[in-house]
């Protein structure tokens, strides 16, 4: 039997983050760990590897699944833009605060 170290653990624990989009209207993301905002115009993701901020126009959510870690859209993909989690933290504000600036 062969003993894994806790680093090997923690990654093979984490499910792969992959964005895979056809034609700039669907799109599929793998990684998810939350949803923090969507509407028509943007959707912001929290994922294993920082927060995933989609923007663009009639976006629609088909499918999530947060126990997987996967959410389909559609719509009009006009960017897609990573940033880190604690930049959504910083200065003491909230992040509905800095969200809704």
């Amino acid at each position: 039997m062969v003993k894994m170290g806790a680093a090997e653990e923690h990654s093979q624990s984490r499910s792969a983050h992959k964005i895979a989009m056809m034609n700039r209207r669907t799109g599929s993301i793998t990684g998810v760990t939350d949803v923090i905002s969507f509407d028509i115009a943007e959707v912001l993701l929290e994922t294993e590897l920082g927060m995933l901020q989609i923007k663009g126009a009639d976006l629609h959510v088909n499918r999530l699944s947060l126990e997987k870690g996967e959410i389909d859209l559609e719509g009009r993909i006009d960017s897609i833009q990573y940033s880190e989690i604690s930049d959504f933290k910083k200065g003491g504000e909230s992040l509905l605060n800095r969200l809704f600036r």
